[in-house]
């Protein structure tokens, strides 16, 4: 028969569900592999063909992990709290617990049906109360530590929608659902406090197999300085002026070209810096700024505006006297929230003296190490180093997320849950409609929020901010080595064993959130003699996105998103693996192809074909392989071999391609030769690969079959130099055995980096190929 993948992945994806074949036990007689994926949010729109990129990668590892006799830890869940859900039951009035679990189920089928190897039996969701009961855990153990505190913030308040939104849901100014005015306002917010560890999470990226540009992300993010404190009397008019303008500078060289003084508009000094005949102004340019959000305020593009407050600040190293202006381009959140202007030096502030015609004095650079010593020994400032990090802004004024397990006493003192009085779970409720005052939905919630204090008997009120949706990915990774214990978060054994993870695969737009602080909380149960190492992901890998077939990113409005139920219904989710794996380097970017898959849904049919013919017959015996054959076989078998390891999936298949178009040829085929063949096609196309064992008549399971070795001397090349080229101009060289099929040409051409960036971003219309001569690719 033909190869028919809606009847063999169905009955593969059963058998390894019913045997648990991939289910992880913990074995310290073996060595362990933890490769994970960055767990998704379940949306309702379910997959597009863009996750299953990583996904296949992490899977393709995970087989031949177990296959070179690794214990591998291969796992799955969902990063179930969060904003969009919210927003999505507000318009509805859907429950966000009914459309997450319906979403859950829709990835979890999606997931199945492309014949991922995870071990569904240690499968988590953020928003099940049996797991944020250890999210609240670890909240307790950062506030016992001191690392969580309570203090004013600005967010952003709409009172139209009576609601703090979050910042993406603020455009311009306004609310993202109905365009009303929204306004930046302090509220009491929960904070972490991160920057206590600034240093470390700075020096160990060292240490860590990560990319060098995610790396260097965090470092720009952490972003230490060593500079000058620095501190310049104000001018004053009466008394409450005796005080100074404390600013952070990493340049004291340039201290005698400052030409005014910039503060933040809600900076708590300008209220006592304002004269009289400047105080409206001001105010008005206040709220103003206040409308504006922080990615706003930042971008270098935009005009510089600010206004002047009528007071004057006296440089201590020349005595001039210099004006003290307030402007949205410097943030309280940075340094002190005030700067010193030197605008023949800095960009920004050489463009607002331009707007507002201050003076810009080009100056002799004064030696850093003197006039930081003269600061010192003066009295009016000292060397110090700050970091551009600022501590998490921990609370959500939402219902959708883990409640805190902090009470409030009627003294004002607040105190955390102990473990047994935890989870704190978050109420049923009909009604998640904004409170109206900025402060969570749970906070109307009278029964819920005023309860009798288990150890005292008093009345306690229980904090009714939610944590925002990065809380309980901050800590996943250490919950799958032992998601069912329930007196601990993980236990000691478990993490012990299975941490660090080894191979973490996940979009770099996580760099500087998600991916710092899980190293974060990772240090702090560290320090608190929970787990036994202070880094949780050895390596990472950051996958590169598939693009629609127009070239640009997946999403409804551009009408570009291509469904994998699709895919896998026209053409099977072996061919789909397939594909996405053979489309390019897993780094880089690359534009959806509907004829590219075809392509490669023409080797799975002609490898299925090697082995039977349309009427089952068998197409292989136990002949005696020739040396010919026995060379293409090694020669495959080290090759996939090495570009696994490698990650190089793309020039894997291309291998494979060119062992089929030789098998092809051959009127009966060496079973000696397919039967490694088969091993090395298992964790790209498990399910065909699973069919092919059987019908080779192994009875053992392919999974946990060791991987083939191959012989160095038979693996040796004899090859040929074909000259690849874009649009007629060549662009690199292909070294390939003699006879290669345009496919693997193909795969091996698109490694070449002068190619791959000739073909970035465009779509490729037309590939002219002359065999064993020249491949030229036309692009439009």
């Amino acid at each position: 028969m033909p190869y028919l993948h809606k009847n063999i992945e169905p009955k593969w994806q059963k058998f390894w569900d019913e045997k648990q074949v991939f289910k992880a036990v913990l074995d310290t007689s073996k060595p362990k592999y933890y490769v994970l994926d960055m767990f998704p949010y379940p949306s309702s729109s379910g997959l597009h063909v863009g996750h299953p990129e990583g996904y296949t990668a992490t899977d393709i590892l995970a087989r031949y992990k177990r296959a070179r006799g690794f214990n591998v830890l291969h796992p799955m869940g969902w990063d179930a709290f969060g904003l969009p859900a919210e927003q999505y039951a507000l318009k509805t009035g859907i429950h966000p617990a009914k459309t997450t679990q319906e979403a859950i189920d829709n990835f979890r089928r999606q997931l199945k049906a492309i014949g991922f190897s995870y071990d569904w039996s240690r499968e988590i969701a953020t928003c099940d109360p049996q797991y944020y009961k250890w999210t609240q855990f670890i909240f307790t153990k950062l506030h016992e530590r001191g690392l969580a505190y309570q203090k004013e913030v600005p967010v952003n308040w709409c009172p139209e929608l009576k609601t703090v939104l979050a910042n993406e849901e603020v455009v311009d100014g306004k609310s993202e659902r109905g365009g009303h005015p929204v306004f930046r306002v302090p509220m009491k917010q929960w904070m972490l406090k991160i920057t206590d560890y600034a240093d470390r999470l700075l020096k160990d990226l060292d240490g860590l197999d990560w990319p060098e540009s995610t790396k260097e992300l965090q470092r720009n993010w952490i972003g230490k300085s060593t500079g000058l404190q620095l501190r310049f009397p104000i001018e004053g008019r009466s008394e409450k002026l005796a005080e100074t303008l404390e600013v952070f500078t990493t340049r004291p060289d340039t201290v005698f070209g400052v030409t005014f003084m910039v503060v933040a508009p809600e900076h708590p000094i300008v209220s006592r810096l304002v004269t009289p005949e400047h105080a409206a102004a001001v105010k008005t340019y206040q709220e103003l700024a206040a409308r504006k959000s922080e990615i706003s305020r930042q971008e270098e593009t935009k005009e510089k505006t600010g206004c002047f407050t009528g007071a004057y600040a006296r440089n201590p190293f020349s005595g001039e006297k210099v004006p003290i202006w307030i402007a949205d381009y410097v943030m309280m959140g940075y340094g002190t929230g005030a700067v010193m202007a030197v605008p023949a030096h800095d960009e920004r502030d050489s463009a607002f003296a331009k707007a507002y015609h201050l003076p810009i004095r080009e100056i002799e650079l004064a030696s850093k190490d003197e006039v930081i010593a003269k600061a010192e020994r003066e009295g009016f400032g000292k060397a110090t180093v700050q970091y551009k990090l600022r501590d998490w802004l921990f609370s959500r004024q939402r219902y959708w997320g883990e409640p805190f397990p902090i009470v409030h006493l009627d003294d004002g003192s607040k105190k955390a849950l102990p473990l047994d009085q935890l989870p704190v779970v978050l109420p049923a409720v009909e009604s998640y409609e904004p409170s109206g005052t900025g402060e969570s939905p749970l906070s109307v919630i009278t029964d819920w929020v005023r309860i009798k204090d288990a150890q005292t008997g008093q009345m306690v009120r229980r904090e009714t901010d939610t944590m925002p949706g990065s809380a309980g990915s901050s800590w996943y990774f250490f919950r799958y080595c032992d998601p069912r214990n329930d007196s601990e978060f993980c236990g000691k054994e478990a993490e012990k064993y299975w941490m660090p993870v080894d191979l973490y695969l996940g979009g770099p737009e996580h760099a500087v959130g998600h991916l710092l602080y899980a190293r974060f909380w990772t240090k702090v149960l560290f320090d608190a003699g929970l787990v036994t190492h202070d880094e949780p992901f050895k390596r990472l890998v950051h996958q590169g996105m598939i693009l629609g077939e127009d070239g640009e990113k997946m999403s409804k409005s551009r009408g570009n998103v291509i469904n994998p139920d699709q895919v896998i219904q026209q053409y099977g989710a072996d061919t789909l693996r397939l594909y996405e794996m053979f489309m390019g380097p897993l780094e880089r970017d690359k534009p959806w192809s509907t004829s590219a898959i075809e392509g490669v849904y023409r080797f799975a049919q002609r490898t299925w074909r090697v082995f039977l013919d349309d009427s089952d017959n068998k197409l292989f015996s136990d002949v005696e392989p020739t040396a010919e054959d026995l060379k293409i076989t090694h020669k495959t078998i080290k090759k996939v071999t090495e570009d696994i390891e490698g990650l190089r999936f793309n020039t894997a298949i291309s291998q494979m391609m060119i062992f089929i178009n030789h098998m092809t040829k051959l009127s009966v085929r060496p079973r000696a030769c397919l039967r490694p063949f088969v091993q090395l096609l298992n964790p790209f196309a498990p399910h065909l690969a699973e069919e092919l064992w059987e019908v080779l008549g192994e009875k053992a399971s392919l999974t946990t079959e060791a991987w083939p070795q191959f012989d160095s001397a038979l693996a040796k090349d004899d090859l040929i130099t074909i000259a690849v080229q874009v649009m007629g101009k060549t662009r690199g060289m292909v070294e390939i055995e003699p006879g290669a099929a345009q496919e693997a040409v193909e795969g091996a051409a698109k490694e070449i980096p002068q190619v791959a960036a000739q073909l970035a971003g465009k779509s490729i219309k037309k590939v002219i190929f002359v065999k064993d001569k020249i491949l030229n690719f036309v692009v439009g």
